[in-house]
């Protein structure tokens, strides 16, 4: 059974930072692209960043760009997000996800095959 399990979440004041992790048992994805998105309440889920197989391509949506950053250790079946300079608006539960067949950023959900529980964030202004 393939899990995606995230951790790291909690409340943090605007301007802070907060490391998510998201590790993966079941199957290995160290070929596999792997993603964050986001929902805050009363909106859709969104995309974050992606990262590819081997961590040498990344992106991002515009709205995080230049503060939160994605990498992974295929060793440990691990991808993270890394956010600095928190928002407000930035409040969401954040979402990892895993793709069973793209080796390349994918930025749609329908690139995703498996999803973690969700970890909610928090920013207080």
């Amino acid at each position: 059974q393939v899990q995606l399990v995230e951790s790291g979440g909690g409340l943090e004041q605007t301007g802070g930072s907060l490391k998510l992790s998201c590790a993966a048992s079941g199957r290995s994805f160290s070929r596999n692209t792997m993603g964050w998105f986001r929902q805050a309440p009363g909106k859709e889920r969104e995309f974050v960043a992606t990262i590819n197989w081997n961590g040498g391509n990344t992106n991002y949506a515009s709205a995080v760009k230049g503060r939160f950053t994605i990498s992974r250790d295929n060793a440990k079946n691990t991808v993270y997000l890394q956010m600095n300079s928190l928002k407000p608006e930035d409040t969401a539960v954040y979402y990892c996800a895993a793709s069973a067949w793209a080796t390349s950023v994918q930025m749609n959900t329908g690139s995703y095959n498996y999803w973690g529980q969700g970890t909610q964030v928090t920013v207080t202004s």
